[in-house]
């Protein structure tokens, strides 16, 4: 009898966003690849859609555990997720200039997706465990160093934009954790100083897309420019309501390039317009709102953390990729979560909302 009393604390306004979410994602996938045959023999929607019900399997399952217990699994996890980085120079596929993914048969998975749940969850559980000496510089340093290690096999991947998010869910969780003003004044100066330090290592291509943002050239024909003002283009194009599902024609001519992944907000706002794109952004804004309604109703710190490490993670990443989507914001490669193409960010997306919700069901104590 235990079991289904706990369920009922289960957050069906948060699934429902989600479901809601990743269903227009797939359809707007659909819409974009729509003419590249290339895509089409890919099977890019049927692989959407499968890892999108192994999400929400996962979800699921995910939510029937008891979220305490990934606590004890802190040191296994950080392990695995090092060794799972360290081996992407070793046995990892090259795409877009960068090595990130494995080829697992006819799988394609990206090791830094799962990385930031899995570096969410051992932060969390340091945070947790030493909440009572945070303001001490010590215990600050050691979350950074948890943290510094694997950012640094992101980073050389090349992966500049996953680096930056760990270095943010890591910031996020020490504020949130009661980190003293002063420590996060410096850790503030020192994140603002890095991009500077690493400018000599980064990539061409990294350093092309800060300085075309920075200083762009409106006389750039098909440079590094182009597909921003695409983008701009195609949001333009929509107006009020949109020119109609599959009828964008920044979309279907295909002016817009990766649209079905980083500039998939512009294609669908192509379609739908202003409306459709307020829509969007509240439902996402809905979904972090749960999130952050779940760590607030925590019975623990280690859940407040999960849950509030989760909100920031798909914060930053979703309002980066419309800012991008809006030139607002230099190219990258984060997609907008739910949304986005991207088998492996779809699936540790739908795993975070499970641990979520696991937070949810055990958010109180449990009647007997």
């Amino acid at each position: 009898m235990q079991a289904p009393r706990i369920w009922r604390h289960f957050d069906v306004w948060l699934l429902a966003a989600v479901a809601l979410m990743t269903i227009a994602g797939v359809a707007m996938i659909q819409s974009a690849i729509a003419g590249n045959e290339f895509l089409v023999e890919q099977n890019t929607v049927s692989r959407q859609v499968i890892f999108g019900l192994a999400g929400f399997a996962v979800l699921f399952a995910t939510t029937a555990i008891d979220y305490r217990l990934w606590s004890a699994l802190s040191r296994p996890m950080y392990i695995f997720i090092l060794a799972f980085l360290a081996l992407i120079p070793i046995a990892g596929i090259a795409g877009f200039g960068s090595a990130r993914w494995f080829q697992v048969g006819i799988i394609t998975i990206q090791p830094s997706e799962l990385a930031k749940i899995l570096i969410t969850l051992v932060l969390a559980d340091y945070l947790a465990r030493n909440q009572y000496r945070i303001h001490e510089a010590s215990t600050v340093i050691r979350s950074l160093l948890l943290v510094v290690v694997p950012a640094l096999l992101v980073f050389v991947q090349p992966d500049l934009s996953t680096a930056i998010v760990l270095g943010v869910i890591w910031l996020a969780l020490v504020w949130a954790a009661g980190a003293h003003p002063k420590h996060l004044v410096m850790l503030a100066l020192a994140a603002l100083a890095a991009p500077i330090l690493a400018w000599p290592v980064l990539q061409d291509y990294q350093k092309a897309r800060v300085i075309t943002f920075l200083f762009p050239d409106p006389e750039a024909g098909f440079g590094a420019t182009y597909n921003v003002n695409q983008a701009l283009i195609a949001i333009g194009s929509g107006g009020l309501f949109g020119q109609g599902y599959s009828s964008g024609t920044q979309v279907q001519l295909r002016f817009l390039k990766v649209r079905h992944t980083d500039f998939i907000f512009s294609a669908m706002a192509e379609e739908f317009g202003f409306i459709g794109s307020l829509i969007l952004i509240a439902l996402f804004v809905f979904i972090i709102y749960r999130c952050l309604r779940a760590a607030r109703m925590a019975r623990d710190t280690y859940g407040a953390l999960i849950c509030y490490g989760f909100a920031i993670l798909m914060f930053f990443q979703g309002f980066f990729n419309i800012g991008m989507n809006l030139k607002l914001f230099p190219v990258s490669g984060l997609p907008l979560p739910f949304f986005s193409y991207g088998g492996s960010s779809l699936f540790t997306s739908l795993l975070a909302i499970g641990l979520v919700e696991s937070v949810n069901l055990r958010h109180k104590r449990i009647e007997l």
